[in-house]
């Protein structure tokens, strides 16, 4: 049985080496794991394929591409993110200077799920490694030709006491969750986001949720139909809809339903021909549990598109549910799966209304050409991050922090962010010795009216 407190133990000795700590190094541990990326990279495109059906493209262009492009940019722009960053001093610590500096959080334990596993493990490690700490990864046990792949790669490219990867399932989360780390990342879903965060705080121990929920589309009557049809029908169905940030349903502006849904059935079959079910370019499921629970919150529904699947193939067709009411079982759960509902709404206040009703969401889509609607959907409406006649592509900018509020997650990643969730920020003043102001020792005497003076 694997020692899981030994290897963290050799981990947090390592950290306290201080051989993490250079920027050279960390340098050299991204272009190790760069270059050890690139030399599985057939291997790693045919485990995605094998589990969960992704085509090389699809493969390519959500998970390793993604990958690279993290690595790329923190490599690019990590000497100047670990800089000391200087910042004013008021009057009343005259003449101080002042300033942060960024350390590592020291050993961290990256957990990551099923539907995207390579980049979903990588990208947080990349972090990790930027800013300077020793790490165990902890992938899904449900990906299964993905996650060995990936404990070789890692196994054979670092150490232990600097990066380890276990496999395993609830009794290797257990066991892990055990011990004490300085952060806790994980991805998931909500429901096992609360049991992470739930151990970590009995320890104090800082965690990044990210996790997911319902992210709605709206749809204005400004919205063009075929554009925001063919980005509606890719960002859906990306990875057969087991995508964290997928649009979960479409509220509709009235009447705008019915031409949106033909406009998405030409679409779909431009995508994946008239036969879906065979086509490569389709994923499947990840496993006959999941398969089985979204045929589940199809039965019974108003299938306007698709519904159709291959139980052998673990397919199940690009599919639109129209009408939809808010209390059908596939508006109560994150979907998860190749199905989108859609619903109609009177004025723009009823959509805002619904989404403010429900959890906060992860993402949000708006598709519109009304300036004002757009803007008062942003200041109304609560969700992690979203597009504005587009879908999901807003998590692809290492420039923009990925990550939820409230039920979809707390914290968040990439690029810039990574370093920030990775590192703790130490505020530090220097005051000189060559003057000291005498207005804040005893005794005070009048001292207060100089110090109104100063301070208001």
């Amino acid at each position: 049985m694997t020692d899981y407190r030994a290897v963290l133990d050799k981990q947090k000795e390592y950290y306290r080496t201080g051989e993490t700590l250079p920027v050279a190094f960390r340098k050299e541990m991204l272009r190790k794991l760069k270059e050890a990326l690139k030399a599985h990279e057939e291997e790693i495109i045919n485990a995605l394929g094998e589990d969960l059906g992704k085509s090389d493209f699809e493969a390519y262009a959500t998970e390793i591409g993604i990958v690279y492009g993290e690595i790329g940019y923190l490599l690019k722009h990590l000497s100047s993110f670990m800089r000391k960053k200087r910042v004013a001093s008021p009057i009343t610590i005259f003449k101080a200077s002042s300033y942060t500096i960024a350390e590592p959080m020291g050993s961290v334990l990256i957990m990551s799920p099923w539907n995207y596993p390579l980049q979903l493990t990588m990208v947080p490690l990349a972090g990790a490694i930027a800013g300077g700490n020793t790490a165990i990864v902890k992938p899904s046990r449900y990906s299964r030709a993905t996650s060995a792949l990936m404990k070789r790669i890692i196994d054979e490219t670092f150490d232990e006491r600097y990066i380890a990867c276990f496999e395993g399932g609830h009794e290797t989360n257990s066991a892990l969750l055990e011990l004490r780390y300085d952060l806790i990342f994980f991805t998931g879903s909500p429901n096992v986001g609360k049991i992470v965060a739930a151990k970590a705080a009995e320890t104090l121990t800082p965690t990044v949720l990210e996790l997911g929920g319902k992210s709605p589309v709206i749809v204005d009557e400004s919205a063009d139909l075929k554009l925001t049809a063919r980005r509606l029908a890719w960002a859906k169905y990306l990875n057969a809809g087991q995508t964290c940030v997928a649009p979960d349903y479409v509220l509709a502006a009235k009447g705008m339903a019915e031409p949106l849904i033909e406009a998405m059935r030409k679409e779909i079959g431009r995508m994946f021909s008239s036969a879906p079910l065979a086509s490569k370019d389709l994923p499947k499921m990840i496993n006959e549990r999941h398969f089985e629970r979204v045929k589940g919150l199809i039965a019974g529904s108003a299938v306007a598109i698709g519904g159709n699947s291959d139980e052998k193939a673990s397919k199940i067709e690009p599919t639109v549910l129209y009408p939809v009411r808010p209390t059908d079982p596939v508006m109560q759960e994150e979907i998860f799966g190749p199905v989108l509902p859609v619903l109609e709404y009177e004025d723009l206040e009823e959509a805002i209304d619904f989404i403010r009703s429900r959890e906060k969401p992860l993402a949000l889509y708006i598709f519109s050409r009304t300036g004002g609607s757009i803007e008062k959907v942003h200041a109304l409406c609560s969700f992690g991050g979203g597009c504005v006649n587009d879908a999901v592509i807003h998590l692809t900018n290492p420039r923009l922090p990925f990550g939820g509020v409230g039920n979809s997650g707390m914290g968040a990643y990439h690029g810039r962010k990574s370093l920030e969730t990775f590192t703790h920020q130490k505020s530090i003043i220097k005051e000189a010795l060559w003057i000291d102001i005498p207005v804040r020792y005893a005794p005070f005497r009048n001292k207060i009216k100089l110090l109104r003076l100063l301070m208001r």
